[in-house]
């Protein structure tokens, strides 16, 4: 994919959560836009390590150590990255992350129905699973530290 493809695809995100931010959380869009191009940057920056740099690391992984060099005391834009980063209310992209994974499983649509009812059983499982699993995990920590 090229730089600008990605650009494209990060700004439309960038889009996307800032509507996500407003709607959701009562963030306006200019004041969100700061984080939203800092996000942008950081992405971007990762994307162009994926191409330049010989060590095999997901984009995340470079995502999270730029943020982390930004973020950090030495950093001299330290402050306006985490200050921008901060109006971003980080539950708003979840919205899109759900989107485009509906867009990914639609695309393969075929393949989804090939695996038959085991997926469903599978996937309600590890919903189930996973739901129970952070309902016990967060009651023992409310309980432990007396909230509840």
């Amino acid at each position: 994919m090229r730089y600008i493809e990605w650009l494209f695809l990060l700004v439309i995100g960038a889009c996307g959560t800032g509507l996500a931010n407003f709607i959701g959380h009562d963030v306006g869009f200019l004041e969100s836009l700061p984080g939203l191009v800092v996000l942008v940057a950081i992405s971007m920056l990762a994307v162009v390590c994926i191409k330049l740099i010989p060590l095999k690391l997901p984009i995340v992984a470079y995502c999270a150590i730029i943020g982390l060099l930004l973020a950090c005391p030495l950093s001299p834009i330290r402050t306006f990255v985490i200050d921008a980063a901060a109006k971003i209310n980080f539950t708003a992209p979840f919205t899109m992350v759900g989107a485009y994974a509906g867009l990914a499983i639609g695309d393969q649509l075929k393949a989804f129905i090939k695996q038959g009812p085991k997926i469903l059983v599978v996937g309600l499982l590890v919903m189930t699973g996973t739901f129970l699993g952070s309902c016990m995990w967060d009651s023992l920590i409310l309980k432990l530290t007396g909230a509840i």
